[in-house]
């Protein structure tokens, strides 16, 4: 079979106001990920590494500094037009409106599809930590004849009230999609454990303009609310079993079908935990399967005389004689004399000074934690100057100690 034309948009204007205070100056998607990720990255190298090289990034909400990741670090290729990721923003073409919906995003750019002319329209967000073969799901698509694919992900049946919920049978016919359900639907093939759509969708190309045109004349700006319950009635619809997926070089150790939605500050926090031990959760190593991300210029880190356990220090950092446990920290992050830190994140361009103590915190971007200063050891002290989520997670956002980092370079 004759190699099917696609065309991605990836739905990366989240405004993620549960990740607040770390999203004040930045959009879900372009937030710090691990140790030299975003979190947009690992939706663009699972288009880039299943062959789809035209992408679309719909951006919205603080959009900046994702704009500036994408130009430095995501130029596929200057020689062929069909190769690019592109920044769109809401271009208000038909009218003063930014994007509605997801559905109502695509719309304000449905002049795009017409000018590629794909046979296929992917339609992915751009804020989960996952690895996946997008051409297994293009397979399936084909071989059920499908018009609308959507991606779904088994999950305990107890948990499932908690996502929104699609029925299928055995060969993956969607009959209902149910909005985070009291009584959600058993998968088929198990009835622990029921489907939830992963928010990813795969359509013929003319059946997502005719569809996206309706639901403009009705109003409606969803896909998972509007637009996809209307085509069920009509269309072939199916849901793709993400469990089975198989990506290359992926170890035994890992856990298999790995997704998050890092969403909340709690989630986000034990993502990163996901990311460490001679055994990972998700190993971002896979030399079979890369993450790509941008191409910093800077040294590599240095170590001095440092005490450093279960945790990953990134490029251009500087510890000394400092002890770290079970945390990540980025780039040009700099760690003074006896400072402690324990199941910690430390983003980018963060100076610790000597003998502070941190535990259990994520420290935002461009911030000085003073000489002597406890974070994470106190929660009601820690409440009155800074964030503490549900799950004891101490949040300092983005420069709110002191912005005197501002001057390092990315």
């Amino acid at each position: 079979m004759k190699q099917p034309k696609i065309l991605a948009f990836v739905m990366a204007g989240g405004e993620g106001s549960r990740l607040s205070p770390l999203t004040s100056d930045n959009s879900k998607p372009s937030l710090p990920f691990g140790s030299r990720y975003r979190i947009v990255d690992f939706v663009l190298s699972n288009l880039l590494n299943s062959g789809i090289q035209s992408i679309y990034l719909l951006v919205q909400y603080k959009s900046q500094s994702l704009i500036e990741h994408v130009r430095k670090a995501w130029v596929v290729s200057p020689m062929r037009n069909e190769e690019f990721v592109t920044v769109v923003p809401p271009q208000m073409m038909r009218g003063g409106d930014w994007f509605q919906g997801t559905a109502d995003a695509v719309y304000q750019n449905i002049n795009l599809i017409k000018l590629h002319n794909p046979d296929l329209v992917l339609v992915f967000g751009a804020d989960h930590i996952y690895r996946m073969d997008l051409q297994q799901m293009v397979d399936f698509h084909y071989e059920r004849a499908s018009e609308v694919t959507v991606a779904a992900l088994p999950v305990p049946l107890a948990d499932a009230s908690a996502f929104g919920v699609i029925a299928a049978d055995h060969a993956g016919r969607v009959s209902e999609f149910q909005e985070k359900p009291a009584n959600p639907a058993p998968m088929p093939s198990d009835p622990t454990r029921a489907y939830a759509s992963m928010g990813n969708y795969l359509f013929d190309s003319k059946i997502l303009v005719q569809a996206l045109q309706e639901a403009n004349a009705r109003g409606e700006h969803d896909f998972g609310q509007h637009v996809l319950p209307k085509l069920k009635e009509t269309h072939r619809l199916f849901a793709y079993d993400f469990a089975t997926n198989k990506v290359p070089g992926v170890k035994t150790y890992e856990e298999l079908g790995y997704w998050r939605d890092v969403g909340t500050l709690d989630a986000y926090f034990e993502a990163h935990q996901d990311l460490l031990g001679i055994a990972p959760r998700f190993d971002v190593f896979n030399p079979q399967w890369r993450i790509f991300s941008s191409n910093y210029q800077g040294p590599v880190a240095r170590l001095i005389k440092a005490d450093v356990e279960n945790s990953v220090v990134a490029a251009g950092s500087l510890v000394q004689q400092a002890k770290i446990s079970n945390s990540i920290i980025r780039r040009e992050v700099i760690i003074e004399e006896d400072v402690v830190i324990e199941d910690c994140v430390i983003q980018d361009y963060v100076w610790i000074k000597r003998g502070a103590r941190l535990r259990r915190a994520i420290i935002g971007q461009y911030n000085v934690i003073e000489a002597g200063s406890r974070i994470g050891h106190d929660p009601e002290v820690d409440r009155q100057r800074y964030s503490v989520t549900a799950g004891g997670i101490t949040v300092v956002g983005p420069g709110e100690v002191t912005n005197a980092m501002r001057s390092f370079s990315e």
